[in-house]
This record gives structure tokens, C-alpha cells and sequence, in this order.
């Protein structure tokens, strides 16, 4: 009997629209360390139809814009949507994105709840937030360190 949830899969799993999905798997795995696991290609076999990655313990699923239903964030003018990777080194995981391609949106730094964070933009317009956790704080100490945070921004 199938179980509700395939092996390898979590509850929640991100399907990501590209504009061009052969060309998204092979960037995936320069930027991210992404294993291919399935692509299924349309009959004319031009375009990939679905496929799934997988990135440390997790699933990602992708395939190519197919208008009007299924169109990417740069077909859409922008995401709001951010897929966030723990990942050991972030520094390391961070550059190896920029330098597969990546455009830095927040350059990595130690932040106010306790992660080493920085945010970048695939070529497909996906942003992907790259974290190492590195301090467990209570809930009242980030409330303490994000106002110290922002009482250091600048006016603006």
C-alpha cells in the first residue's frame, strides 16, 4: 500500500516554476549541491515537465514555465516567497551561489535571532535565504537583541 507522504519526502515541499528547467537542474547542482533524481520530459522531449532534486534530507520539485497556469517569478515580476537552506557553513554555501551566479540580495551576516544569514536570487528569480544556526536564545533575548537591532539602523 503507498503511504500518504513518499519515502524522502517531507510534509511541506517546495515546486519551483523556471523558465527553462533543463537548464534550472544543472544550475541548482553548480549553486546548491542538487542531486537529480527524476526529470520527466514533455512528449517532444524539449521541456522538463517535472522533476525532483534533492538537497540534504530535503525534496525540491521543478519544472518549466507552461503559460498561462505554471509561470516563474520573473514571468510574474518578483517572488515574495523565500526557500531557506540550513546548511552547515552558510559563508561557504553562500559564495559557491554567487559564484555559480546567484545576485546577492543581503550579504551574509550574524543576525539578532541567532543565525549566520544572507539571502541571494537564482537566475530563475527564486530567492533562497542560507543559514547556519549558531546561538539558541530565548524568546526575550532576540526581542532584546532585534531592538538593538533596529535602534541601529539608520533614519531614513
Amino acid at each position: 500500500m503507498s503511504q500518504p507522504i513518499p519515502a524522502g519526502f517531507h510534509t511541506l515541499t517546495p515546486h519551483l516554476v523556471v523558465a527553462d528547467g533543463a537548464a534550472a537542474i544543472d544550475f541548482y547542482q553548480q549553486a546548491f549541491g542538487a542531486q537529480e533524481l527524476v526529470r520527466l520530459l514533455s512528449p517532444d522531449g524539449r521541456t522538463v515537465m517535472h522533476a525532483q532534486l534533492k538537497m540534504g534530507d530535503s525534496m525540491v520539485m521543478l519544472g518549466s514555465e507552461m503559460p498561462p497556469h505554471a509561470l516563474s517569478p520573473k514571468s510574474r515580476g518578483g517572488t515574495s516567497v523565500y526557500l531557506h537552506l540550513y546548511l552547515a557553513d552558510a559563508d561557504a554555501a553562500f559564495d559557491r551561489a554567487v559564484k555559480a551566479g546567484c545576485t546577492i540580495r543581503m550579504p551574509v551576516s550574524d543576525t539578532f535571532w541567532g543565525d549566520r544569514y544572507g539571502v541571494v536570487e537564482d537566475l530563475y528569480g527564486h530567492q533562497w535565504a542560507i543559514a547556519t544556526h549558531r546561538h539558541d536564545y530565548t524568546p526575550e533575548q532576540i526581542a532584546a537583541n532585534a531592538r538593538e537591532f533596529v535602534a541601529k539602523m539608520p533614519k531614513g
